[in-house]
């Protein structure tokens, strides 16, 4: 049996990944991959890891929550996402330093299953836009200093955290991609978490450029698709990459970081902090990168 945790992390797809897998159950339940809707599992899961305090389940417990999350009886995959799986947004950066208990959170969900082929998937996002998106969410209730919990914003890395994330999974497969890139390798992302070939149909393969691209452009490359079928994934991101420099909309790409502090250097500088961490992520023994 292999169980699928998507990690998110917040406010990366927006809920596009499960409403693409949701929009194929029918053909993925065929070859035995199930995709439950989320009111099935996310509280059960949440009272599950409560009452067991990381320690593994037992038969009965699995049995349980599986017969909560699904009806089926005989399947080879499940994938179950929650971009809180990792924590809630106000809990990303604490005193202790951002995603501070990652290792902890996904410790905890492999012991819900603990005999189980067990997968991780996320993608990164660079702190300078996930931060904004953070306060924006929680302004209401948290100030920004509550929210920094007194971390620099140059010290929000996520090399260390998926270092941790790693230690935690004990070889169990980490499957990770930049949100950045998203637009250009969704078609491979909705694929791989699905375990499903390069060439199979798959609806939702434009719900992210949908987002981003005028809809004159994202028809344009619909048809131009159809009529050149791209050979391999790369030929299909130059051509998405070249619609997307016509046709993107600029105010859904970039993203303004108004936060107090926060200037253009600062900026510059996390920036380049996480491109050096993607660099070394991607090199990580354990780590799957998808890439343009």
């Amino acid at each position: 049996m292999q169980i699928v945790f998507h990690l998110g992390t917040h406010f990366s797809d927006e809920g596009r990944l499960l409403r693409a897998l949701a929009a194929n159950a029918g053909p993925l339940e065929a070859q035995g991959c199930i995709v439950p809707p989320p009111a099935r599992y996310r509280e059960p899961i949440r009272e599950l890891l409560n009452a067991l305090r990381g320690a593994p389940a037992d038969a009965t417990a699995q049995e349980t929550l599986l017969d909560t999350i699904t009806e089926h009886d005989d399947f080879a995959r499940l994938i179950l996402s929650h971009e809180n799986f990792m924590g809630f947004p106000v809990q990303v950066v604490s005193p202790q330093g951002f995603h501070a208990q990652a290792g902890q959170r996904l410790q905890a969900l492999c012991n819900l299953f603990p005999g189980a082929e067990t997968e991780f998937f996320m993608a990164l996002v660079n702190p300078a836009t996930l931060m904004p998106a953070i306060v924006r969410f929680a302004q209401r209730k948290y100030s920004y200093d509550q929210i920094m919990a007194g971390q620099p914003p140059e010290d929000l890395r996520w090399a260390p955290v998926v270092r941790e994330m790693l230690d935690a999974i004990g070889g169990r497969k980490l499957v990770l991609w930049c949100n950045e890139d998203t637009p250009l390798i969704w078609p491979e992302v909705l694929r791989r978490i699905a375990l499903q070939p390069p060439e199979a149909a798959f609806d939702g393969d434009f719900a992210v450029l949908a987002a981003i691209m005028a809809p004159e452009g994202l028809e344009r490359l619909k048809a131009y698709l159809a009529s050149h079928p791209p050979k391999t994934p790369l030929q299909r991101r130059k051509i998405v990459s070249a619609f997307l420099d016509k046709y993107g909309l600029p105010d859904r790409i970039e993203v303004e970081v108004p936060l107090p502090g926060w200037t253009e250097e600062l900026v510059e500088l996390v920036t380049a902090r996480y491109e050096a961490d993607v660099a070394e992520i991607a090199a990580l023994p354990g780590v799957e990168f998808l890439a343009p």
